[in-house]
C-alpha cells in the first residue's frame, strides 16, 4: 500500500464499528419509515434518472449496493431487470429493509456484511453503488480495494457521498428536515462517532480520486453537481451538505 493511500487511524476501529451498529440499530425503524416516504416522493424518479446517466435500463446488470440501509436503492432499481444485492453492517437495518422491500413488492437480496470485508468472490458484480457510506468507514482504503476486487473487469463504481462530518461542526446545520426525527442526544452520539474517523479530516472528493488511482481504477470522474440534481428541493429529504459523485471503472484486462 503506498504512502498516499495510508490514513492514520486509531486502534479502536472495531470498537467504532460496534458503536456504528448500536447507533443505527436505534435508528433503524424511523430510518426505514423515512425511506418509505422517500420512495413515494419524486426522489425515486430523480434517482432513476441519475442512474440512467451512467447505464441503460435495458442492461442486465449484477449490482452490489454497499451500506444499503433499509433498501432505498433496491427499491429505486426494482423497475429495472437487474440482479441486486444489498449489504449492511447493521442486522436491524437489514431486517427493516427486508420488510420494506416486501411492502413494496421489490426483489433483492439483503445481507449483513462488512463493507470493508466482503464475502463475495472476485469479479462478481457489474456495478457497485453506495450512498452516504464512505464518510462513515474506519478504513475507506480497504473498502475501495474490496469493491475493486468484487467488480468484474470493466465494471463500474458509483459513490454518492458528502463531507457530512464537517457539517457536524455546525449544530444548526443538523437541524434540517432530514433529521426531524433524530433526538439531540442521537445527533451528539453521531457527532462523537464520526469525528473519531480520520476520513473526517480529508479533502473530498479529491482524496477519493487519488486513492482510486493508486488502487488501479480507471476513468475516474468526480462530479460536484450530484446534490444539485437530486436534492435541490428543501423538502423532508433535504440535506444541506453538498453531495458529490465519484465514478470509476475497473480495467478490462
Amino acid at each position: 500500500m503506498t504512502k498516499l493511500m495510508q490514513i492514520p487511524f486509531e486502534e479502536e476501529a472495531e470498537d467504532i464499528k460496534d458503536k456504528v451498529v448500536t447507533y443505527w440499530s436505534k435508528r433503524a425503524e424511523s430510518f426505514s419509515e423515512h425511506k418509505h416516504e422517500e420512495i413515494h416522493s419524486r426522489k425515486k424518479q430523480l434517482w432513476q434518472a441519475e442512474f440512467l446517466r451512467h447505464f441503460s435500463a435495458d442492461d442486465k446488470l449484477s449490482v452490489l449496493d454497499v451500506g444499503c440501509g433499509a433498501g432505498f436503492f433496491e427499491m429505486v432499481l426494482s423497475d429495472f431487470d437487474f440482479d441486486v444485492t444489498g449489504v449492511d453492517l447493521t442486522p436491524e437495518m437489514i431486517d427493516k429493509g427486508k420488510e420494506l422491500l416486501s411492502r413494496h413488492g421489490a426483489k433483492a437480496r439483503l445481507m449483513v456484511m462488512d463493507a470493508e470485508k466482503l464475502d463475495f468472490a472476485d469479479s462478481s458484480f457489474d456495478l457497485v453503488i453506495n450512498r452516504n457510506l464512505v464518510w462513515t468507514l474506519p478504513h475507506p482504503v480497504e473498502a475501495y480495494m474490496e469493491w475493486h476486487r468484487v467488480l468484474k473487469p470493466g465494471g463500474m463504481l458509483l459513490v454518492y457521498d458528502a463531507e457530512y462530518a464537517k457539517g457536524f461542526h455546525h449544530y444548526d446545520q443538523m437541524q434540517n428536515l432530514a433529521h426531524k426525527n433524530v433526538t439531540d442526544a442521537m445527533v451528539e452520539e453521531c457527532h462523537d462517532i464520526y469525528h473519531m474517523l480520520s476520513i473526517s479530516t480529508l479533502d473530498r472528493p479529491e482524496w477519493d480520486k487519488a486513492c482510486l488511482e493508486k488502487i488501479g481504477y480507471e476513468n475516474i470522474v468526480t462530479d460536484l453537481g450530484a446534490g444539485d440534481r437530486l436534492y435541490s428541493e428543501k423538502d423532508q429529504f433535504y440535506m444541506p451538505d453538498r453531495m458529490f459523485l465519484v465514478k470509476a471503472q475497473k480495467a478490462i484486462v
